[in-house]
């Protein structure tokens, strides 16, 4: 088993996020083998990948939020490379070992607000996941009014991204592309769903909301 600190990408703009912990810490809900290819291949690949189809253009100097947010859905490299880096970055950050549980503070008041309890928005979070069709992701997103809201896209497209069903700032997202789960899941993708809860870094996707709705 290799050591997450050890996989960097090749020159460009972007570097991969640090893990922050092994790949056998999300153990048993998520495989230490699915977490090193997730992230020292998939992840890597899509750095990669984003960096080289950025090189040159004026694409280079800007965030990942801004070269989402203003993209044209036609650059295909950019789109899927892009989104797969951003999504991605989401991902390790919104996860922990010893996590789970509830969120507290203000996401929890504004969770029990908007989907009228945890339960509620657990319910609808894991329909977007177990329904979107084939490769894609579930988002907790806060929309332009503040209002949390629950919806997939498909392949590596995102909420920040134009046109795409669901538009806001993504603060939970779950990988439902089968490379984060087969190994482990098979075709069980609502066993892998339910496990999905008990690495769910609350504190994290908190900040995440105390910052999108500071804006």
């Amino acid at each position: 088993m290799g050591n997450p600190d050890d996989v960097k990408a090749d020159e460009g703009a972007f570097q991969v996020v640090k893990l922050g912990y092994a790949y056998n810490a999300l153990e048993p809900h998520i495989d230490a083998k699915t977490m090193e290819v997730h992230y020292s291949k998939h992840y890597l690949g899509y750095t990669n990948k984003l960096n080289a189809a950025i090189k040159g253009t004026d694409l280079e100097g800007k965030t990942i939020e801004e070269i989402l947010s203003g993209l044209s859905m036609d650059n295909k490299a950019v789109r899927n490379n892009g989104g797969g880096y951003y999504n991605h970055t989401l991902f390790w950050e919104v996860l922990a070992p010893n996590a789970g549980g509830q969120p507290k503070g203000a996401l929890a008041e504004a969770i029990n607000k908007d989907f009228g309890s945890f339960d509620n928005f657990k319910q609808q979070f894991s329909d977007a996941a177990a329904n979107q069709f084939g490769s894609g992701w579930a988002w907790l997103v806060v929309d332009k009014s503040g209002k949390l809201v629950v919806g997939s896209t498909p392949n590596q497209d995102n909420p920040l991204m134009p046109n795409v069903g669901i538009s806001g700032k993504p603060i939970l997202g779950l990988d439902v592309w089968e490379h984060a789960y087969y190994l482990n899941y098979q075709n069980k993708r609502p066993d892998y769903i339910a496990a999905f809860y008990n690495v769910i870094n609350w504190d994290a996707v908190g900040k995440k909301y105390d910052a999108a709705i500071a804006k």
